[in-house]
């Protein structure tokens, strides 16, 4: 049974009882994520953009990726996949648009 309090002793110095719930107090149950999550909530949301999500196949993303980086390498240091779609979109003749789409 003395190893068995050895063990507890040694715990005991590392592992400070203060330390050890202070951290549990402040961290695991104060439910802080709930209170980012409702801070979150309330700011308003931008109106000018919408996160969405979209279906591609693969050749696709790396044509569309393929593209970004000769834009990168152009020195348009900005361009990525949305600024090129969003680009594409002004440029589309929808009268050119092939039926079968």
């Amino acid at each position: 049974m003395t190893e068995h309090n050895d063990f507890r002793e040694a715990a005991a110095k590392v592992l400070d009882t203060d330390d050890v719930e202070g951290v549990l107090s402040a961290r695991f149950y104060a439910g802080a994520p709930a209170r980012q999550e409702r801070v979150r909530r309330e700011q308003p949301r931008p109106s000018h953009y919408k996160v969405i999500c979209i279906s591609m196949y693969t050749e696709d993303l790396q044509h569309l990726d393929e593209m970004v980086e000769v834009l990168k390498a152009r020195g348009l240091t900005k361009a990525n996949r949305s600024a090129l779609i969003r680009y594409a979109l002004g440029e589309v003749d929808l009268d050119r648009v092939p039926r079968g789409l």
